[in-house]
């Protein structure tokens, strides 16, 4: 008998969903709330949905201090927020910064549209949130022409630092392992907060 995954009620919409879809959440030493994003910190967990609304909602009802028992620091909208999309900021550009590492990542907006040209492997399109309008959509349409995942996000002088050069406002990450889990933190990013990682191929994100 195939064994079922947990379920978790979300502390914002009260909707009952399995552990894996949901956003933990433990208290530090200190009785301040820390969103878990990989779910392995030691302690009692408390989950939302991973949307910025289930997290209002949980925050201006108070449900953190219920589920902990007890009064908890750093649990308002506002404080939550920004620990999430930081930890999701953190964790999106420490893969950049590994598949840069490992030679996957073509950096530029003329290297970047040349890769795609020529046909090379590209399995990844990231452009900085300050790229210009132009750029913007030729990058976005020479993807979307051949089916390559493309998202904004960061700045021209995050990207650039991660990548140890001068502002770059897109850069590709080539097909490979990198690939997947970076989509996956960027999908999380672009569906939690409105203005995070916006995948210019789907307009709802």
């Amino acid at each position: 008998m195939p064994r079922t995954e947990p379920q978790r009620t979300c502390l914002g919409c009260r909707e009952e969903k399995g552990k894996n879809e949901l956003l933990r959440y433990v208290l530090d030493p200190e009785g301040t709330v820390v969103p878990d994003l990989l779910a392995k910190l030691p302690g009692r967990g408390a989950y939302t949905c991973f949307c910025r609304d289930c997290v209002e909602k949980a925050a201006s009802r108070k449900q953190f201090a219920r589920a902990f028992k007890g009064e908890v620091k750093g649990a308002t909208s506002q404080e939550l927020q920004s620990k999430i999309v930081c930890r999701l900021e953190e964790r999106i550009a420490s893969y950049l910064a590994l598949a840069n590492k490992a030679g996957k990542i073509v950096s530029g907006s003329d290297m970047v549209m040349e890769a795609i040209r020529k046909g090379k492997r590209i399995g990844l399109v990231i452009m900085a949130g300050d790229a210009s309008a132009e750029i913007g959509d030729k990058v976005a349409n020479m993807a979307a022409r051949d089916g390559i995942p493309c998202f904004r996000i960061l700045d021209k002088d995050r990207i650039g630092g991660l990548l140890g050069k001068g502002l770059r406002s897109v850069v590709a990450i080539e097909v490979g392992g990198f690939v997947p889990p970076l989509v996956k933190e960027l999908q999380r990013f672009g569906n939690f907060l409105d203005g995070g990682a916006v995948d210019e191929q789907d307009p709802r994100v």
